[in-house]
């Protein structure tokens, strides 16, 4: 059976293994799946060749998040199960059918078909290839996790730095009419399935009992427990809610300016003496992806000395700032806006890359990769109200006259208001009650 030769017992290290050859597996999958970031790019020509509207264009982006939350929560358990190389293979393949069969769609001019093969079946991949690595990285990495899981999850945030330019081109060469990014899809899936295999080829999980060279014993501190939860206790206590409202507050807030990255610098300054054209708006989709991304390994690195607690109350308390930030004074030049923009999405993408390593804190490593992709539901939610807050709002205004700044102005409040609730949500996380906790042993039960 295939996945009995994909299984973890299959893909055991010999002990010694050098551990840093498990970040580049994972980076294969994450750069790959991290397109999703650059959809933005494909949003104008998709408009202009079907006819759709700002809201439907953002469907295909929306339901991917949506099923990458799902499918993770949902499949969480079995990835743990099945292990990283069974994972990674689902993802690659899901992944890349998406995009052939939106190649497809866009090709006959079927845009629901587009919606279901990016959205509903490369969904399925980004979720489980998102999650594939983490539980694998915690075990190779349990003297430095939070700098662990940013190295693979920044890949998951850079993937538009290579996505977006890439994707501009071929546009540009293929033609932005139906058969040009019908084009364009079928090489991305081509592209993309090949470069997965890599990651599925490479990666390891380690011996039983495996620890790094000279790492002292674990001791718990206030925030960090030595006791491990499973997933299914987990759901039951408060500490996993606020966490869920911290990570949805944090994404909605980042994901609805990512997803219309493109287009909204563009409107921002379309009626300013400094407008600005559609390819240095490529160019600063491809910006937000490398703040994303060096914000994934620097905040989430960072939290390892400073703790996961105090890195949040920056990402949220400092994303409020930098929204006002953008308000008051975005308008006044490209460079305030860009300059707040890269910020935000640096927090957006260290949230991300944070969480897992907070998990580990509070709940043990024995089921963290599950757990995480339970939390992950709150990326589910956050990618419709995201782009659906900032679209349908500009949408509406755009629709009354307004341009410029006053079409984003409304959404920019609310993104603040949300921030403010995951700041306090943060705020009252407490280690978990020992009830909650396994026996010395683990084990489900």
């Amino acid at each position: 059976m295939v996945a009995d030769l994909l299984a973890p017992n299959r893909i055991v290290a010999p002990r010694d293994w050098n551990r840093w050859l498990v970040p580049p597996a994972a980076l294969a999958v994450h750069l790959s799946i991290g397109q999703v970031y650059a959809w933005s790019v494909f949003k104008p020509p998709l408009e202009d060749a079907l006819g759709l509207s700002g809201t439907l264009s953002a469907l295909p982006f929306q339901l991917g998040i949506v099923m990458l939350g799902l499918s993770a929560a949902l499949g969480g358990t079995l990835v743990e199960r099945r292990g990283p190389r069974w994972a990674m293979t689902v993802s690659a393949t899901c992944f890349s059918a998406g995009f052939l069969l939106s190649s497809l769609g866009v090709s006959i001019g079927q845009y629901w078909l587009v919606v279901f093969g990016y959205g509903f079946v490369g969904g399925i991949g980004l979720g489980i290839g998102y999650i594939s690595p983490v539980s694998t990285l915690i075990k190779w990495f349990p003297d430095r996790p939070g700098m662990a899981t940013g190295i693979a999850i920044m890949g998951f945030g850079g993937g538009a730095l290579i996505a977006s330019p890439w994707s501009a081109q071929m546009l540009e060469s293929f033609g932005t009419g139906n058969s040009g990014i019908a084009l364009t899809f079928l090489v991305h899936g081509l592209v993309y399935a090949v470069f997965m295999s890599l990651g599925v080829l490479l990666v390891r999980v380690p011996p039983p009992d495996w620890r790094p060279a000279g790492m002292p014993e674990r001791t718990a501190s206030p925030m960090i427990t030595t006791a491990n939860v499973t997933a299914r206790n987990a759901v039951r206590t408060p500490q996993f809610w606020l966490l869920w409202v911290v990570l949805c507050c944090n994404v909605t807030a980042g994901i609805g300016i990512l997803e219309k990255a493109s287009p909204m610098i563009v409107g921002f300054f379309a009626d300013s003496s400094t407008p600005v054209a559609t390819g240095a708006a490529a160019g600063f989709v491809a910006l937000l992806s490398l703040t994303n991304m060096a914000g994934r390994f620097v905040w989430s690195s960072t939290s390892d000395i400073i703790g996961r607690k105090n890195v949040y109350r920056l990402y949220l308390g400092g994303g409020v700032l930098l929204y006002l930030g953008i308000m008051l004074f975005g308008a006044t030049g490209v460079p305030v806006f860009v300059l707040c923009a890269m910020l935000i999405l640096s927090f957006y993408g260290g949230g991300f890359a944070t969480v897992p390593a907070y998990l580990k804190d509070l709940f043990g490593g024995l089921q963290v990769g599950a757990i995480h992709g339970r939390l992950l539901t709150a990326w589910s939610v956050a990618g419709v109200l995201g782009p659906l807050i900032v679209n349908a709002i500009a949408d509406v205004r755009k629709a009354a006259g307004a341009t410029g700044p006053d079409l984003y102005t409304t959404s920019l409040y609310i993104m603040i208001g949300l921030l403010v609730v995951g700041f306090v949500a943060n705020e009252l996380v407490r280690p978990v009650h020992p009830r909650f906790h396994e026996p010395a042993t683990g084990g489900e039960r």
